[in-house]
Parts: structure tokens; sequence; C-alpha cells
């Protein structure tokens, strides 16, 4: 008999598939081959980011247009290799890593080539926070990020201002408690933990994503 743990898994494993093929595909379509195109693979990302990948919040799928290459592969080859998206309270996660799953390692480049190209989307803000007191919270976050939360590759720091404030919060929450960053081997993660781990509260958070708002 397996371990419970490990039946754990293979049942959020196969909810997440199930999931993924009720919520995101077209019905009867297939998933998409290393020899597609770039517009079949596009259409693979639009069926739950969007067809302008503007997102969508109600099944957790975040705006990504415009995302730097670098990062959307980085995030990619994350949820294929299971550095991310396997955590049983990440169910956005394990919802998208099977799409990653399916995809090589030339997809993944033409994927984020592609999603790069694309011009950035303004979200409404769902949240309330204070700005004010968020540009105070912020000020450790400029070593990577940078003061207007522009990114920088050479840290792996994405850029934060063309993320809708409902993702940052959920990924504030995730990288606090350990459902995002804790694998061992996802460095970059790591690195974010204690950034997450330093914000006291919820409405700290609130206060320093409304103040990337304003940037």
């Amino acid at each position: 008999m397996l371990p419970r743990s490990n039946m754990r898994m293979i049942t959020f494993s196969f909810a997440a598939l199930t999931l993924l093929s009720g919520a995101c595909n077209e019905p009867g379509k297939q998933v998409v081959q290393a020899d597609a195109n770039a517009d079949q693979l596009y259409q693979l990302c639009t069926q739950c980011h969007g067809q302008q990948l503007e997102g969508n919040s109600e099944i957790a799928a975040p705006a990504v247009a415009g995302l730097p290459a670098w990062y959307v592969e980085s995030q990619l080859e994350k949820f294929k290799a299971g550095v991310r998206g396997t955590h049983f309270d990440d169910i956005a996660g394990m919802r998208m890593r099977p799409m990653a799953m399916s995809l090589t390692a030339a997809d993944i480049k033409t994927v984020a080539g592609k999603v790069a190209d694309m011009a950035p989307h303004a979200t409404p803000p769902l949240l309330d926070g204070d700005p004010a007191r968020g540009k105070t919270l912020y000020a450790p976050c400029t070593a990577c990020h940078g003061p207007v939360a522009a990114g920088n590759q050479q840290l792996s720091a994405p850029p934060l201002t063309q993320s809708p404030d409902w993702y940052l919060f959920t990924q504030l929450k995730n990288f606090k408690h350990g459902v995002r960053g804790a694998n061992p081997k996802d460095i970059t993660g790591a690195q974010m933990r204690p950034m997450a781990q330093g914000l006291a509260d919820e409405q700290a958070m609130r206060d320093v994503i409304a103040y990337i708002g304003t940037l």
C-alpha cells in the first residue's frame, strides 16, 4: 500500500489535470505537441489567460502579457520540473504545471518570446491598501526589484507593476507560508521568502501592493 502522502499527491495531481481539462481546454483540443507553431502554443495559453493574455481572476490566471521572456522561461521551467506548482495548497500552480509539462524546451522559448512581445494590460485594483504606508514597506524590495518595481534580470527579480494586485497578494502569502519558494531547487524563490516573511500581516501586504500600483 502506498504511503498516505503519496496517495494525496496522486489524488491532487489527478484533480489538477481534471480541472485543467474542464476549465481551460476547449472540448476535444489535444495537448500541443513539440512541433506546434507559435500560434498554436499561444492559443494554449489563451484558454486560461485570455485572448490578449489579460488574465482571469476567477480561475486565478494572472495577466502575463509583456512579461520579460527570461522570467516567463524561468517560471515555465520551474513548473515543468516540479520546482513550482506541487504544493498541496497551490491549486492554481497545480493547474499550471501540466501545461508546462506538455511543452518542450523549444516550446518554452517560443511561448516566452510570444508573451514578451505582447503589450501589457492595465488591471483595475481589487484590494484596499494604504500606499503611503506601503512606500515605507517597499523600501527593502528596491534592492532586487528596483525603485519603480521594474525588475532586474541579473538578480532574477521580475517587474511587479504588470501583475494584478490579487496575484501579487496571493504570491506574497505563498512565499510567506512556504507554498512557494520552499523547494530546495528554487533558489530565487528562497531569496524571496524572507522578504515576504518580513511583512507582518496581510494588511502590510495589501499596503505594499497598493504602493506598487502607484508606480
